[in-house]
Formats: structure tokens, sequence, C-alpha cells
């Protein structure tokens, strides 16, 4: 059924007031990292929060090797992707978002009044934040 937790195992708990947003961050956006070892939590992942402010939108970015797991907790946004950001969604307050690893990717929020909040998994302990040049996407830079 599984190994044997360790003796000195126990259950970590993250306060909303206890986030911390000293960790690798992408303009246009605000990350908080809560199960991290910067929080003094060991873990084999990291989690944390995404948010990005009305009307704004990140800049070009992957996460290296991580695999990136998302619940969109309110809000809207448009995801795009690809390596010539070919490729879009949009997600909404209830999703489930999967971004797998060395991916470009940007977050754009199309509301004029409200952020949108996600809840983010990261499939190593460091986050991996590799921000790319704005004119990754040359033909997305000439048409906004």
């Amino acid at each position: 059924m599984g190994s044997k937790p360790e003796a000195q195992a126990t259950i970590s708990v993250v306060h909303p007031a206890e986030l911390n947003s000293e960790t690798q961050q992408t303009p246009g956006s605000l990350r908080m990292s809560a199960i991290a070892a910067s929080n003094g939590i060991g873990s084999s992942l990291w989690a944390g929060i995404f948010v990005v402010e009305p009307s704004a939108k990140t800049g070009i970015h992957h996460h290296g090797e991580q695999d990136t797991v998302v619940y969109v907790l309110e809000g809207e946004a448009c995801v795009r992707w690809g390596n010539s950001g070919e490729h879009s969604t949009s997600v909404r307050t209830g999703d489930f978002l999967h971004v797998p690893g060395w991916l470009p990717h940007q977050e754009l929020n199309p509301s004029k009044e409200h952020p949108f909040r996600w809840v983010v998994v990261r499939s190593t302990p460091e986050p991996i934040v590799v921000n790319l040049p704005d004119d990754f996407w040359p033909q997305l830079t000439k048409t906004e």
C-alpha cells in the first residue's frame, strides 16, 4: 500500500499572509510561493499563486524542464504558446491547465476590471522561469 511515513513527517500550512513574492518573476505578473524551500517546506514540488492584473500580459517565458499544472481560482485568461505564439486558448474560473516543460507561453488578462488568480503546481521543488525577449514571437510584436 505504500511506504510508511517518516516519524518526523509533518503537515505544513501556509496562510495568505505568509506567501512569499521573493521567487523568480516574469514582467506583467506576480508569483507568490507557498510550498517551497524558501518557506521552510521541503517538497519534491513547488506550489504558489500567480496573479495578472486587469488588461496586463506577461512576458513570453518558459519553465525549463518543469511541467506546470494550474487551477484557475478566479478570473479569465488567454494563454498563447508555441514556437511563434501560434496557438491560444482561454481559461476561466474552475478550469485546469497543463503547460509542458520548455514550452514558450504568455498569459494575457482580457478583463479591464478584474485580475486573474491561479493556483500553480510545478514538478520540481525550485521554480524555473526563463524570460524570453519581447521579440521572441516577432509577428506578434508587429501586430500588437
